[in-house]
């Protein structure tokens, strides 16, 4: 009589948790996610990286969002409304917020996307759920692209609208979804996660020689980009190409104050080249292009271009992998905060490297 109520037990223990996952499943297409994200229960989820996303259809013209900052600081997100952009709106530190979006079409049915603005060293940002009425909805089998970088990838002080450069704080212009890969990928019609951290390089940052800081290659592999060991970026997203543009700050004076040692082409070259090799241990079907900077010219862009070559030609003879390839941005006057792209620059930036990356993709 026991043994039977134990097999009842398990049988209904095991229906209920298949019913579970089943229910799960169903929840989970209604959102749909994309960058560097960590989903927690009841479809909630925390948006990391500059650009990463979650997204939902929905019918009518009621629609509250309600978002809450998992750091003790505010953050910045970005909204995109049946594929155009509504604006960016700030998030206080503290309990959830609610957000109304405002329908204005007649349409019957709506999709919303709900970008993070600032990059993952700002802290996350958790979606808790909407008050719309949702509906089912698939995403296509698209391409896939990775951007790999610093505050140019990440869409430092590019969004001065709002808040001038000089006011507010440090990231208050940030807006990753007006990035140039963003606006690429969008181009494109393609997936898309930004792998990126302002003031940090290859070999060492902005600011420091790799003595107080991480760099890039220390911290990719993290979910959050840190040094966070414990919860490691699980590389599901698998992209058919990768660009990395890491270069800026290796080749910065900094500060002028801090002491600064002489740029090290030796060490710039080594730590690319062993950086991309993490990079093929991840997604080893990937495409890799190489790119320098918009914010580098002169002679320092001869130096930097140099090195990207030494690092294509390391890997000339590598059979097992796709010949990696090299794109130059044109010069520019960044006209965004300390020097970075503003959104007009990021809209140039991104117009010069589409068809560059859409060749490649058309080829794979």
């Amino acid at each position: 009589m026991i043994l039977k109520k134990c097999r009842f037990l398990i049988l209904f223990l095991s229906v209920s948790v298949f019913s579970m996952a089943q229910d799960a499943k169903v929840k989970s297409s209604f959102y749909h996610y994309s960058g560097r994200v960590e989903l927690q229960d009841n479809n909630k989820v925390i948006l990391i990286s500059a650009a990463s996303s979650v997204s939902f259809d929905f019918v009518g013209k009621t629609c509250e969002i309600f978002l809450q900052n998992v750091t003790d600081q505010h953050s910045f997100i970005a909204l995109e409304l049946d594929g155009n952009y509504i604006g960016r709106i700030r998030i206080e530190k503290g309990i959830a917020q609610t957000f109304p979006v405002k329908v204005t079409t007649n349409k019957k049915t709506h999709h919303l996307a709900i970008y993070k603005a600032t990059e993952a060293s700002t802290g996350g940002v958790m979606f808790i759920g909407t008050t719309a009425k949702l509906i089912k909805s698939t995403t296509p089998n698209r391409n896939k692209i990775e951007y790999i970088g610093d505050s140019i990838t990440s869409g430092f002080g590019n969004d001065t609208a709002e808040i001038p450069c000089g006011t507010g704080g440090w990231f208050d212009q940030h807006n990753g979804y007006w990035a140039y890969g963003a606006i690429v990928a969008r181009s494109l019609n393609v997936d898309y996660v930004l792998s990126s951290v302002s003031g940090y390089g290859m070999y060492r940052n902005w600011n420091d020689d790799h003595k107080e800081e991480p760099n890039i290659p220390d911290v990719y592999e993290n979910l959050n980009l840190d040094t966070n060991t414990s919860k490691p970026y699980d590389f599901a997203f698998q992209p058919d190409l990768v660009s990395i543009c890491l270069g800026t700050n290796d080749l910065s004076d900094g500060d002028g104050k801090k002491e600064r040692l002489p740029f090290s082409e030796d060490k710039y070259v080594s730590n690319y080249i062993a950086f991309i090799k993490t990079v093929y241990q991840h997604t080893p079907n990937t495409r890799i292009v190489l790119l320098n900077s918009p914010m580098v010219s002169g002679d320092r862009n001869v130096v930097l271009v140099r090195c990207l070559k030494k690092v294509i030609q390391a890997f000339e003879n590598d059979a097992e992998h796709k010949t990696i390839a090299l794109f130059e941005f044109q010069s520019m006057q960044p006209n965004g905060c300390g020097s970075h792209p503003d959104i007009a620059d990021d809209k140039i930036m991104a117009s010069q490297l589409t068809p560059f990356l859409k060749k490649i993709l058309d080829e794979k």
